[in-house]
C-alpha cells in the first residue's frame, strides 16, 4: 500500500469513545520520518486532533497499533504498558525448521549506536515467548509474546535462537526467493528474481488491554498482502 493512497479509516479494526486500533500496514513509520512525510501520527491527528499513539511498531512491521483519542485514554493505557499488563501476540516467519513450545527467552538487550542491538549483560531485562504455529520445508511460523518491550527484541532473540526472522538482514535473516523452495521455478529471461516479501517477515497479530471502564478491549490484525503471499507459497511447498 503506497503512502500516497493510505486512508486512515481504511486502516481501523477497532474504534470507541477512547480508542482507535488499526492494521498498520509495512513501509509506514509510527511517528515522523525524515525519509517519509507520511505516518501514523500525522494520519490519526488528522482524523481525531488528540490523538496520541500508545506504542510503537518498527517501519517495517505491519499489524495492531493502538491509538488513544484523548490525553486520559493515553494514560490509562500507558500505565498497562509500564505494568506490563498489555497482552501483545506477533507472528514472524524465521529461517528454519524449529519446535518451540513456549520456550522463554530471556536475555538482556542493549542498544548500540547504530541503531541495533545485541544480547549483553549490559543491557537492559527483557524476555520473549515463542511457541511454533507451522514447520514448512526450510521455514516455520512462529507466535512470538513479549513480556518486556524493548527495541528490536523479538528480532534478536529469534536470532539467538538460530531462527532469524526471513527477510531481516540486520540480525541475519535471508531473503526469501520463491526460487529456493518451488521446484523448476523459472524467470523469463534478462529478468532478475525479487524477494517475495521485500522486508521482515513480522506482524503484529493481537493486542489485548483494559479500556477506561474495565472492559477488555481486543485487537487482531489481518496479514497485509505479502505476507500472506509468503505464508501461502510456504504452505504450497511445504514438503
Amino acid at each position: 500500500m503506497k503512502s500516497q493512497t493510505l486512508r486512515f479509516a481504511d486502516l481501523i479494526i477497532h474504534e470507541d469513545a477512547d480508542y482507535i486500533l488499526i492494521n498498520k500496514p509495512p513501509f509506514v513509520s509510527t511517528l515522523e520520518d525524515r525519509v517519509d512525510s507520511t505516518n501514523i501520527l500525522a494520519l490519526a491527528k488528522a482524523y481525531e486532533p488528540e490523538s496520541q499513539v500508545c506504542h510503537r511498531l518498527d517501519k517495517d512491521t505491519s499489524g495492531v497499533l493502538a491509538i488513544a483519542r484523548h490525553a486520559e485514554a493515553y494514560r490509562h493505557v500507558s500505565l498497562q504498558f509500564e505494568h506490563r499488563e498489555v497482552t501483545k501476540v506477533y507472528h514472524a516467519v524465521v529461517d528454519g525448521k524449529h519446535d518451540f513450545q513456549e520456550r522463554l527467552v530471556d536475555k538482556p538487550i542493549f542498544k548500540q549506536n547504530d541503531g541495533t542491538v545485541k544480547i549483553s549483560s549490559q543491557g537492559k531485562p527483557a524476555q520473549t515467548i515463542f511457541t511454533t504455529l507451522e514447520v514448512f520445508s526450510q521455514h516455520s511460523l512462529i507466535e512470538c509474546r513479549p513480556v518486556t518491550g524493548r527495541m528490536h527484541q523479538i528480532r534478536i532473540h529469534l536470532a539467538y535462537l538460530k531462527a532469524p526472522i526471513t527477510g531481516d538482514e540486520t540480525y541475519c535473516g535471508k531473503l526469501f526467493f520463491v526460487s529456493s523452495i518451488k521446484r523448476g521455478f523459472r524467470m523469463k529471461k534478462e529478468t532478475e528474481e525479487q524477494p517475495l516479501i521485500k522486508r521482515m517477515a513480522l506482524h503484529a497479530f493481537s493486542l489485548e488491554f483494559k479500556g477506561l471502564t474495565g472492559e477488555t478491549i481486543v485487537g487482531q490484525a489481518p496479514y497485509p498482502k505479502d505476507f500472506t503471499a509468503l505464508h501461502k507459497q510456504l504452505l504450497a511447498n511445504a514438503r
